[in-house]
């Protein structure tokens, strides 16, 4: 398939307040296709003799679900900012902050107390050994909740005919989460800093991957099915997390 990928092909429409900027490639094609990407761009392939003012009338009609798409890869960025783990520092565990209480003792440990993290250092209380403490009792406690999570928003989805996935957890740079094809659900461990509500939201919508592979109206329509109030738990989670 033959396609233009001259750079000037960027154009650019105004949907209510907001412009969506796109890049028009015309094709060997015989219809339309719209696609998101997780860096924001926005790619529309029209067949070659297609007219400039029927694909902005198609974009226009399509500009809810760009939106969304814009949205979520947006949001799935974490925004968790750098930390120094000193004595005073705030942290977060499923949504609430909590303060460092570091001491040097002769074992290692991490409790969650009062309102504090108290970490003791065996090796000494430099921010990498604390830091690397802390990282370690998240892992564990994101292990218990992911589990927790998945279990609690499975029974929404037992029945549709899809199969229970496996949850793995590594970091990442652009996710909350994702979903393999082979129906692996991989979850960001950074995200046990969160509202339990959160993380739910971030698993529903994984699961919903499971029936819809891709971010379609259909798709949609099932996320709003299992759970009406998701944007609302969206905003939530960007808040929770700045």
């Amino acid at each position: 398939m033959m396609e233009s990928t001259n750079h000037n092909d960027k154009h650019s429409i105004v949907y209510g307040r907001k412009a969506i900027d796109y890049c028009l490639l015309y094709c060997d094609r015989k219809t339309m296709e719209i696609a998101v990407h997780p860096d924001s761009t926005v790619i529309v392939k029209a067949p070659t003799e297609s007219d400039i003012l029927l694909i902005e009338k198609k974009i226009i009609k399509r500009a809810r679900w760009i939106i969304r798409q814009l949205n979520y890869f947006k949001q799935f960025t974490p925004k968790t900012p750098e930390r120094c783990y000193v004595n005073g520092e705030t942290h977060l565990y499923l949504g609430r902050q909590y303060r460092l209480k570091i001491t040097k003792e002769s074992t290692n440990s991490v409790k969650l107390s009062r309102g504090f993290f108290h970490i003791t250092c065996g090796n000494g209380s430099t921010a990498e050994e604390v830091k690397k403490l802390l990282d370690q009792w998240y892992l564990e406690k994101a292990q218990l909740q992911f589990k927790e999570s998945v279990d609690r928003c499975w029974e929404k989805f037992n029945g549709f005919g899809v199969e229970k996935p496996n949850i793995s957890i590594k970091r990442m740079r652009k996710r909350w989460g994702s979903l393999s094809n082979k129906g692996t659900m991989t979850l960001n461990p950074d995200l046990i800093r969160a509202p339990k509500e959160c993380i739910d939201y971030i698993v529903i919508h994984e699961l919903c991957h499971l029936k819809y592979h891709n971010h379609s109206p259909e798709f949609y329509k099932l996320l709003d099915s299992v759970i009406p109030d998701w944007e609302k738990i969206k905003h939530n989670l960007e808040l929770s997390m700045v």
